[in-house]
């Protein structure tokens, strides 16, 4: 399945000729959607797992293109920004920022290349200078070219400051690993701390249960933000009851509506907290999930984004991809997989 999966990534023309890489395919219409930093950075980390699993040398070859897209088309270093989008560039996002930093760091580990480090480390700074608001959180979405806050949404959990900005924050913590400087890790802490305070509220957050699905995949931002301090008593309860609600609210919503991508990071998280002595692996549960992500699996290698039960939506998603053959790969190894290589 990784192999299948792969080739979907060099083959399919999700990644253009520049570096880029397009948020999803239309199955119906037979295209890709526009090209988006977030998905990038994310592609980038992906084509790093790979070469570390296969040492194909064509993904660290996507993995460098990517970071070069993002270092050199992306960025502008003359007003300190990385848009969601390059044409236009109308927006930037707090959470993808944070992405596209470990994407950099990603790549700059595996390739020894400069330049994604240096901006990997500027993006990091402009995130906690840009989105810093004074209610003590960071704003999740500024429009460009000024850099004022998006008006909030509180049904729209990537519209509102939340527990899910963990996952972006991680990439502070990368950094301060990366460069010592102790900012970067109290920024980390800052967002750590308020995630701990609202993650209790987080779910369900919406009236409609398919929004529920959608809040659980963020929630699971919240749970891959919490490894980097999984070893720390309080932190481990929190990563253990997570994925306990997790897995109920997808057991009872996904015959309605199922993601491939909660179940690919829920198996992922049952791996990382086993690994870290959280707690035990959960097998009938972990088996269950990964069968179920295994059906995700588009006959081209791609993986399909949602199912409902009038079949699945027209969707073939590169973080979906990413993230399914991860935790499929980890469950069928086992093989204890470095933190910085979680996509």
């Amino acid at each position: 399945m990784i192999s299948r999966a792969g080739e979907w990534f060099l083959r399919s023309g999700i990644q253009e000729p520049n570096g880029g890489v397009a948020r999803y395919y239309r199955t119906d219409l037979e295209r890709n959607q526009a090209v988006s930093t977030e998905i990038t950075g994310y592609a980038a980390s992906t084509f790093v797992y790979l070469h570390s699993v296969t040492q194909d040398s064509r993904y660290l070859e996507r993995a460098a293109a990517a970071a070069r897209f993002l270092t050199r088309l992306a960025w502008d270093p003359a007003t300190r920004t990385m848009p969601f989008e390059t044409d236009p560039a109308a927006f930037t996002y707090f959470f993808d920022c944070g992405i596209i930093v470990r994407g950099l760091l990603a790549a700059w580990r595996a390739t020894g290349e400069q330049e994604f480090f240096d901006v990997a480390v500027e993006v990091g700074r402009a995130m906690a200078g840009d989105f810093a608001s004074a209610a003590c959180e960071f704003h999740p979405i500024l429009a460009l070219p000024g850099k004022r806050p998006v008006e909030r949404d509180r049904l729209r959990w990537s519209r509102m400051p939340g527990c899910y900005q963990l996952k972006s924050a991680m990439a502070w913590w990368d950094l301060f690993e990366a460069t010592g400087d102790a900012p970067f890790r109290e920024w980390y802490d800052r967002v750590l701390e308020s995630s701990l305070r609202s993650a209790g509220s987080f779910l369900p957050g919406h009236p409609d249960r398919q929004k529920v699905m959608d809040r659980l995949h963020a929630f699971c931002y919240f749970l891959e933000g919490l490894l980097p301090r999984a070893e720390d008593g309080e932190i481990a309860g929190v990563l253990r009851s997570g994925i306990d609600t997790v897995a109920q609210w997808l057991g009872e919503i996904a015959p309605e509506f199922a993601r491939s991508d909660v179940y690919a990071q829920l198996l992922r998280l049952r791996l990382y907290a086993d690994w870290t002595g959280v707690t035990p692996l959960d097998l009938a549960s972990a088996c269950h999930e990964a069968e179920s992500l295994a059906g995700f699996q588009a006959a081209h290698g791609g993986y399909y984004f949602g199912r409902t039960p009038e079949g699945w939506l027209p969707y073939v998603n590169p973080v979906s991809t990413a993230f399914a053959c991860q935790a499929l790969e980890l469950w069928q190894t086992r093989s204890d997989a470095y933190r910085h290589l979680l996509i």
